[in-house]
């Protein structure tokens, strides 16, 4: 499997039990900087604790885990999280307009964003001003999920986690959300780490690929070639067939 000089995160013979029961074991990988990996495989397998793993929301059971050559452990949670976005498929808002949600991060730090910083981040997810005041509930889908990216940018995150954010949405808004991601990782240099069980998406919008199964890395590489690999679970999760 690759490596990468100065990855972002990585994983090092990462192993996460729950109750005796192994849900991550033994991974070891990286996830390069200013890059957009994407997570696939069967249900279960792993990818949305993999997330949580890179923003402590979990923590292993053994093996070491580093953000920015730093081992994880040594970040104070919050300082991380604002490092580590993450973005759920439920786009989760809070109770007010779309100017609440955006605040939101400033807020939990004592202080406030203001109109034009919420304007300024608006636009770069492709919202004009005129959303700022429209309550959050009222947002489609494509919005809702428009606003929780965004809400990541209030921090400057330099790493993003996106747990299945267009599994929800109809075609059009797929690939809206497809090329602002582009737009965000070309733009900002984010780090971005994508869970999908589009493999047709995966291969689009990711320049590199993790294959997981049963909490095992099986594969990692460029998402062409993964296409072609000869591993045999590969090929055959690849063809459907789990």
């Amino acid at each position: 499997m690759k490596t990468f000089s100065n990855p972002a995160i990585h994983f090092h013979n990462i192993t996460l039990k729950i109750d005796n029961r192994t849900i991550i074991n033994n991974v070891t990988g990286s996830f390069p900087e200013g890059k957009i990996t994407t997570l696939v495989g069967p249900s279960g397998a792993g990818k949305s604790t993999i997330l949580k793993l890179c923003n402590r929301l979990i923590s292993q059971s053994s093996g070491e885990l580093y953000i920015a050559g730093q081992a994880i452990e040594h970040y104070n949670p919050i300082d991380l999280r604002r490092k580590v976005g993450i973005v759920l498929q439920s786009a989760p808002m809070i109770k007010g307009t779309v100017f609440d949600n955006l605040n939101l991060p400033r807020v939990l730090q004592n202080s406030s964003l203001s109109t034009e910083e919420a304007v300024s981040i608006l636009a770069d997810v492709g919202l004009d001003d005129t959303f700022l005041q429209k309550d959050a509930s009222s947002l489609s889908g494509g919005q809702k999920q428009r606003v929780s990216i965004a809400r990541t940018l209030v921090n400057d995150a330099q790493i993003l986690l996106l747990d299945e954010i267009t599994s929800a949405l109809d075609h059009n808004a797929v690939k809206e959300i497809e090329n602002l991601i582009l737009h965000i990782n070309n733009k900002h240099g984010v780090t971005i780490i994508w869970i999908t069980h589009n493999l047709q998406q995966a291969t689009h919008v990711g320049h590199y690929m993790w294959v997981l199964m049963d909490g095992e890395l099986i594969e990692a590489g460029n998402s062409n070639l993964l296409l072609h690999s000869k591993n045999k679970k590969v090929q055959l999760f690849m063809n459907g067939g789990v």
